[in-house]
């Protein structure tokens, strides 16, 4: 295969996984380990993948990619999280779901639990938990981002100081090395801040490609959570740290560590 044929879809598939390796690549398209690492560098060369050890990952910077692929990437992953929250919220909880595409994927899982009262500032969720009439849903006030249907800003983190849930499930963009959760809109940031704080147990859903990721914006470090749901094993510097925050970690797919 040509490298001008090659080139469009390494760069569908890493934004669909996160995550490409030469190895996977060479065997995919029939050729050299040596001809996709020269794929990978033109592409790293041109700004649009970051080469890491053994492949490549989807450019760090200060932009999110596209809500169409972020909801695509790691959909399976996504939904056995998904089933992981939502098996330990109890019926008649109060909830707070927040922006994001695993989070959505939590709301889908919380389609026949009955007596929720779930507020969220997401208005796909909103529309998810329509069908579940068993669940109250109640909508945060705030600017609409209406490339993803969230509400973020000051009429949001005003909104939020009136409750005080029993559970906020959050998500992230990226998670670095020492812990933090970082995210790419400071406004959406602000706003999962309000979360944890006025919440009585905070969680945070995120799957693996996360920890290959870096945003400009602190939200805070997983040690003020009560547990992370992921798909993967957390590397053993991270799951140490979450161990000695006594933060619960929740594997979807492998059950807890």
């Amino acid at each position: 295969m040509a490298q001008g044929f090659r080139i469009p879809e390494i760069m569908e598939l890493v934004r669909a996984q996160g995550r490409v390796t030469v190895e996977e690549l060479a065997a995919r398209f029939g050729v050299t380990a040596q001809t996709i690492r020269r794929d990978l560098a033109e592409l790293d060369e041109a700004g649009k993948l970051e080469r890491v050890h053994g492949g490549a990952i989807l450019r760090s910077g200060t932009v999110n990619i596209g809500y169409h692929e972020r909801a695509s990437l790691n959909a399976e992953a996504k939904r056995a999280i998904a089933e992981a929250c939502a098996a330990e919220i109890p019926e008649g909880a109060s909830v707070f779901l927040a922006i994001g595409t695993t989070t959505e994927a939590v709301a889908r899982a919380l389609t026949r639990h009955a007596g929720l009262m779930v507020v969220t500032n997401n208005l796909n969720i909103a529309n998810i938990l329509a069908e579940n009439p068993a669940c109250q849903v109640i909508v945060t006030g705030g600017t609409l981002r209406r490339s993803d249907g969230g509400l973020t800003g000051p009429l949001t983190e005003a909104a939020i100081r009136h409750f005080k849930v029993d559970i906020a499930v959050i998500g992230c963009s990226a998670l670095d090395a020492e812990g933090d959760m970082l995210d790419y809109d400071i406004h959406e940031v602000g706003v999962s801040q309000a979360l944890i704080r006025q919440a009585r147990k905070a969680w945070l859903v995120t799957d693996h490609s996360k920890l290959s990721r870096t945003a400009p914006a602190r939200i805070e470090s997983l040690a003020v959570l009560d547990a992370v749901f992921t798909d993967r094993a957390l590397p053993e510097p991270m799951a140490a740290r979450c161990a000695q925050w006594q933060t619960r970690v929740v594997c979807g797919r492998q059950g807890r560590q």
